[in-house]
């Protein structure tokens, strides 16, 4: 055994929980990503979705992901930069940053690769990144590949914020990265009073807006036009996995920095393009974003719906007020376990734990889709409330 294989074997904590049976991880589904999946033969309610509006499994957007894949392949054997460019990257991207209030839009293989790619190359080496600390670990494995200064603020904390911009210089640029709504918290970024700030020190901003588009704004827009501050942000990037059901991402902006993206992001330039259907459904699920205002409707009714249940049966759920919704434990193996009696009783969730934020502060991310019943929600607050008072969460 080389000193590498000695030092990874050393690594047990799958091993461990797989011993307890409370290992959580790669739940085998076997069937389409709905309200409802298939695991090892058994129905489970799905509540550990990103597909707010519940487009995975429509129609038209199968439909759309197959009609481009008959005209164009599988695949495009290249990067956008040489022979991996087709009509309809350029046509999404030209709706996309029509859709965010942008004047140009760049689409990336994955949205990890957007926030990879764009933040790590925008600025330099006597510029800064100020970033708030529960942004998402795209953000910042960007921000470690930069050569700039980087200065950490706390979460949604608007005096922290301006306490790192006046360690700046005055002269040298200076862009704020967050999420619009925060993917394991469920709360939204102060867009407002980050704004202000901005344009107080002469910053830029950049907003992440995985978990907001499809969610708030007008036909789903996103946080920055929630907030009617898409003028003042001058960057705001987009997933494709979440509301628009499909894999990919993009960034929006001014014509000047997208066609410095294009020619400088090596996360864009140096990865293949996204494929035909990957393009087609993202495309089909936008159409139906706009033209289907009802879902994001219901959406809402069941988010407002699930936070009174839940605030209700006394669950500690943080500041969120999306349907990202933290049912926090704050103990990984209780989390563990808890996930998997959820489990047996038919619900599916995710745990959320130490690394990924400190273990004091694990949770459960309970989240939900346009497509849910109101009668599945019960059931699955049922059997919260039932599993979370025997563990003494709860009274």
């Amino acid at each position: 055994m080389t000193l590498l294989q000695e030092k990874l074997a050393k690594y047990d904590a799958p091993q461990q929980a797989m011993a307890a049976g409370i290992y959580p991880y790669f739940r085998t589904i076997e069937s389409d990503q709905d309200t409802e999946v298939q695991i090892n033969g058994r129905k489970v309610l799905m509540f550990g979705s990103n597909a707010y509006l519940g487009l995975t499994n429509h129609p038209k957007v199968k439909e759309a992901a197959i009609e481009a894949t008959r005209k164009y392949g599988t695949g495009c054997a290249g990067s956008r930069f040489l022979n991996g460019t087709l009509d309809i990257h350029v046509e999404l991207e030209k709706r996309l940053a029509e859709f965010v209030g942008k004047e140009e839009a760049l689409i990336y293989s994955t949205g990890f690769q957007v926030n990879l790619g764009v933040v790590s190359c925008l600025t330099g080496r006597e510029d800064y990144i100020i970033w708030d600390e529960l942004d998402h670990a795209s953000i910042i494995e960007g921000h470690r590949l930069s050569y700039s200064t980087k200065l950490k603020y706390k979460h949604n904390d608007m005096d922290s914020l301006e306490k790192q911009l006046q360690k700046c210089e005055p002269d040298r640029v200076k862009l704020i990265v967050m999420d619009g709504i925060f993917s394991m918290e469920g709360d939204i970024a102060k867009l407002p009073e980050i704004v202000a700030l901005s344009k107080k020190y002469n910053a830029s901003v950049m907003v992440d807006e995985a978990h907001g588009l499809g969610v708030l704004g007008r036909q789903g827009r996103g946080t920055c036009d929630y907030f009617g501050v898409t003028e003042d942000v001058d960057l705001i990037m987009g997933t494709f996995s979440k509301s628009l059901a499909s894999i990919g991402g993009f960034i929006a902006s001014n014509k000047e920095t997208i066609n410095y993206l294009r020619h400088n992001s090596r996360s864009y330039i140096f990865s293949a393009s996204s494929t035909p259907s990957a393009i087609g459904a993202a495309g089909a699920a936008l159409d139906i974003m706009i033209n289907e205002p009802e879902r994001i409707e219901h959406l809402w009714k069941l988010t407002n719906y699930a936070l009174e249940g839940f605030r209700a049966m006394g669950c500690e759920i943080g500041h969120t007020v999306t349907p990202i919704i933290p049912l926090f434990i704050r103990d990984n193996d209780l989390t563990f376990l808890i996930v998997r009696e959820l489990f047996d009783a038919g619900v599916f969730v995710n745990p959320v734990v130490s690394p990924a934020v400190a273990p004091q502060d694990t949770l459960i991310r309970f989240s939900l889709m346009a497509t849910h019943t109101f009668e599945q929600l019960d059931i699955a607050l049922d059997a919260i409330r039932k599993i979370f008072k025997s563990h003494h969460l709860i009274p």
